[in-house]
């Protein structure tokens, strides 16, 4: 039991055991073309993205929608892992990658064959 507690503290905490903290996702951010606003935050053990604002016309995006994201750092400025979106029932392969008040999103369909890259910027 001891030893299950420390592996989860050092899974939780990784500076406990010496790897660098990674950069958090967590925040406002607004999509590098204006078309949307989405807030990424803790959802259970998950990370969900939830759209706040949509740009009127946008097609297939309304506030609301939710991307949830099952991701771990693999680096001080990257999270990997994968996203399902409900509301198009969809599973995708997906990087974050944060340089400071920005960050890229990269999902990919069909093990790889179909990626997208997104850049976003946190709003203060």
């Amino acid at each position: 039991m001891i030893k299950l507690l420390a592996v989860a503290l050092t899974i939780a905490f990784p500076l406990a055991s010496g790897v660098a903290q990674a950069a958090s996702p967590m925040g406002q951010w607004a999509r590098g073309d204006g078309n949307a606003k989405v807030r990424l935050a803790q959802c259970g053990a998950n990370i969900c993205a939830t759209n706040t604002w949509i740009k009127p016309g946008t097609p297939s995006e309304k506030a609301g929608d939710v991307l949830v994201m099952k991701v771990a750092p693999v680096s001080d400025s990257q999270y990997s892992g994968s996203a399902f979106d409900p509301q198009r029932n969809m599973n995708y392969k997906i990087t974050l990658t944060l340089n400071g008040d920005t960050m890229t999103t990269k999902g990919c369909v069909l093990g790889g064959l179909l990626c997208k890259g997104v850049n976003w910027t946190k709003i203060k």
